[in-house]
């Protein structure tokens, strides 16, 4: 007797996101590395391990990391400033976490430079002190975390939200002060969210290309990201070198988050099995 499904229809439907799936990811990543393959060990050495590609990625991977490190703090203070707290324009500011999303990243990178050049509003009082925002790397962090910063908000919020406050009143009554209380009472239930929030803001940091691209300066060895090289060498017709650096972006990339993902569910299971 088959089993009886409130929702018929899943065969359907997993045909369905299979063919998804596999037409929208499988097959073009798939492609990307049949093109690669054509290539020999030693061009394709020579493709991802010159010296203006080697310091791509240490920009791209090390900007995206210190991008992500200060979205998780600054991401985790603003969700619980909209979760914990009333004032006037709170609707307001919740809509501007998401203006990142709905911002298209060519504006963002051409406001962002406006304001953080020499000449800019921010710019032209960090400049004096030495500190050059635009068209540095710490430009490229700067709009890095700008367009991350809604993935961890968005992730930690509904969780900070569904912890109960009778857990924390009950660490407070047994003599808990607030710090102590959120490291042991809170930090353990929003641990396992920030970690996805850090992995999601990572992700996408790695591969800006929009924002970045204007205030970075894009001068090679210094402030040219991957994804940029990976266009530069399209428009020379270097097919095989764009498709070469991108599946080393995306090998990397996929191991780090895979080692989150393990993290964050090793996390939980001790949780669990301690709770």
């Amino acid at each position: 007797m088959a089993k009886f499904r409130v929702l018929p229809g899943f065969g359907l439907s997993l045909g369905y996101t299979l063919l998804y799936l596999g037409l929208i990811v499988l097959i073009p990543l798939s492609a990307t590395f049949l093109k690669t393959a054509g290539m020999s060990w030693a061009d394709f050495l020579a493709a991802v391990a010159s010296p203006r590609v080697m310091a791509s990625y240490r920009l791209s991977f090390g900007a995206s990391f210190i991008a992500a490190a200060i979205n998780t703090a600054a991401g985790l203070l603003v969700a619980w400033v909209l979760v914990r707290y009333s004032f006037p324009g709170k609707k307001v500011v919740d809509s501007l976490v998401d203006l990142p999303f709905a911002l298209p990243t060519a504006v963002a990178g051409i406001a962002l430079t406006a304001i953080y050049a020499p000449n800019g509003w921010i710019g032209s009082l960090l400049m004096p002190l030495g500190i050059k925002s635009a068209f540095s790397p710490f430009g490229v962090i700067i709009a890095m975390t700008f367009i991350g910063l809604p993935f961890v908000v968005r992730t930690v919020q509904p969780v900070l939200e569904d912890l109960d406050p009778e857990v924390e009143q009950a660490a407070a009554t047994l003599g808990a002060n607030r710090l102590t209380t959120f490291i042991y009472v809170i930090f353990p239930e929003i641990w396992p969210a920030l970690l996805t929030g850090f992995a999601m803001a990572f992700a996408r940091a790695i591969g800006e290309y929009g924002s970045v691209v204007f205030i970075a300066g894009n001068m090679p060895m210094k402030t040219e990201i991957t994804p940029l090289l990976i266009i530069t060498k399209l428009e020379q017709y270097d097919f095989r070198g764009a498709t070469a650096i991108a599946v080393v972006m995306l090998v990397v990339s996929f191991i780090l988050l895979l080692g989150i993902n393990l993290l964050q569910r090793f996390t939980t299971r001790r949780r669990n099995a301690f709770a």
